[in-house]
């Protein structure tokens, strides 16, 4: 049996910033449905084959945000053709970054990485190496 990952689904409050910021990731808006199951918007972002579905609360629901230190989904990992203009660009588009060791970029097990906040709290790790 074939297998791969297909999507994560990722609520937010603010629609517009989360959209922006994924695409600003390089995610291309697919399919945005609005009044979906009493939300505002459900919509599919693609990366290749691997696929974001974006959607806000139900009316009248207002999420709490989301902790690194909870059960769960931690952050994901997206690899970026050259990780130091990934995060210049994304820093000075006022996006904010976990630092370690003084900076955003830092090294672990032989190779870098970044950790940036999307909107509405998702943490996203961004490699320019291969790992695994």
């Amino acid at each position: 049996m074939k297998r791969r990952a297909h999507h994560v689904c990722i609520q937010t409050n603010d629609y517009a910033a989360s959209l922006a910021f994924y695409k600003r990731l390089g995610f291309t808006l697919e399919e945005q449905s609005e009044n979906f199951h009493t939300r505002d918007y459900n919509s599919w972002l693609a990366l290749g084959t691997f696929y974001i579905e974006l959607q806000t609360p139900k009316a009248g629901e207002v999420l709490p945000a989301s902790n690194t230190n909870q059960l769960g989904l931690a952050h994901f990992c997206l690899w970026v053709d050259a990780l130091d203009e990934a995060v210049r660009d994304l820093q000075q588009a006022g996006y904010a970054f976990r630092e370690k060791h003084g900076g955003a970029v830092y090294e672990v097990e032989g190779g870098k990485l970044a950790k940036v906040y999307a909107p509405e709290g998702t943490l996203i790790e961004l490699r320019d190496t291969e790992y695994l």
